[in-house]
Parts: structure tokens; sequence; C-alpha cells
């Protein structure tokens, strides 16, 4: 993937935010989802910048958290400011 290698340091604070905001999800999880993002938006030919992808995901893992329901959260706060 040449848009996350070619800005690793990006990609590396990117992950360590997503990672931080969404403690609830493993570390992998949070890189699987960067990670098909990145190739999603690849394919599609949009324009796969550091940024444009750390938004994606995050709306990806906001997604995920808030669909779960709140019985089966493991914490009282999650990526959404602890709503």
């Amino acid at each position: 993937m040449p848009a996350l290698t070619d800005h690793p340091r990006a990609t590396h604070d990117a992950l360590a935010r997503l990672s931080e905001e969404f403690a609830t999800f493993p570390t992998e999880a949070v890189r699987r989802c960067v990670t098909d993002v990145h190739a999603c938006m690849t394919h599609l030919g949009i324009d796969a910048s550091p940024d444009q992808v750390e938004r994606m995901a995050r709306e990806h893992l906001l997604g995920m958290l808030k669909s779960e329901p709140p019985s089966g959260r493991t914490r009282a706060s999650g990526g959404d400011g602890g709503h």
C-alpha cells in the first residue's frame, strides 16, 4: 500500500491516535480497519492520504462502537466522547 508506506510517520501517528481513542478495540483490529479503509479508498480511486484514511477509519470504528448494544461494551466510555 504505497500511500501508507509513503507516510510512515503520519500512519504511525494515526494508528496511535485511533488506538487510544478506541481502546475498547484490540490494537490489531484498529490497524486492520486502517488498512482496509486504505485498500477500499485506493480501489475506488479516491485519494488515500493519511488524513483521509484516518478520518474514514475513525467513522468505521465509531460505527462499530455504536452498533454494539450497551450491555456488550467492555467500557462505559468509548470513542464518542464518553457517551
